[in-house]
């Protein structure tokens, strides 16, 4: 697998390359965050991951996430020493797949690194094989991560689009809170139960359908779907 490490600490990122490059991967190393963006130039350029460092000389991490989200669907795990939760919170908002806090595991670091290209692998493809969901006007084409609503494409950060077409896979069916959690950030981590709150709202608003997604009180989510 091809991964993109976003790390300005030279000595860091030769110690974390030569771990990755011993696990199997080939390792592109950006030293800011503009040479980031350029690395993924043009559709990620086949980059299978990217570990992003949040303290960069050129640019706020956090905005380079954002920047990076805007023009690839490349999952990003982001690594820093920040570990506050409403740091992780914003992280996770801005599209972050995953945020692990320095210092770390190496052995868990490689864990996350393969639960989150697991999980882009397998998202392509929807129950029995289906590519494109249809719940009334909504309509959501897996393989493009696109979403519209009566034809109106609908911007969805990565983390909204996963959890929307999580609950949409099965209309009707109560999600616990666990479960999404553990589904969408592949984490048991407590303090994501306020991220997911803030996921959902924020479908709500973006799709203009508050029913769309319903709490289940004590419980968790479902997905009520509309008519046709």
């Amino acid at each position: 697998m091809r991964l993109l490490l976003v790390e300005d600490d030279n000595h860091v990122a030769a110690a974390l390359s030569a771990v990755l490059k011993r696990h199997g991967f080939d390792v592109t190393h950006a030293r800011s965050g503009e040479e980031a963006l350029q690395a993924l130039v043009p559709e990620g350029d086949g980059f299978g991951v990217v570990l992003l460092d949040l303290g960069l000389p050129d640019q706020d991490g956090y905005e380079v996430c954002g920047k990076i989200r805007k023009r690839t669907s490349t999952p990003v795990i982001m690594v820093t020493a920040r570990s506050d939760v409403r740091s992780r919170i914003h992280g996770l908002n801005l599209g972050a797949d995953d945020y692990v806090v320095k210092p770390y595991d190496t052995g868990e670091l490689l864990a996350r690194i393969h639960a989150v290209s697991r999980r882009t692998a397998h998202e392509e493809a929807g129950p029995d094989g289906e590519s494109v969901l249809r719940l009334g006007a909504v309509h959501i084409e897996l393989p493009t991560r696109q979403v519209s609503v009566d034809g109106s494409v609908v911007q969805l950060t990565r983390k909204e689009f996963d959890l929307l077409a999580l609950l949409a896979q099965r209309p009707g069916v109560v999600f616990r809170r666990e479960q999404i959690i553990s589904e969408v950030w592949q984490t048991s981590w407590e303090g994501t139960g306020r991220t997911l709150e803030v996921h959902v709202a924020s479908l709500r608003a973006k799709l203009r359908m508050p029913a769309l997604i319903e709490t289940v009180r004590g419980v968790g989510y479902r997905l009520v779907a509309p008519a046709a």
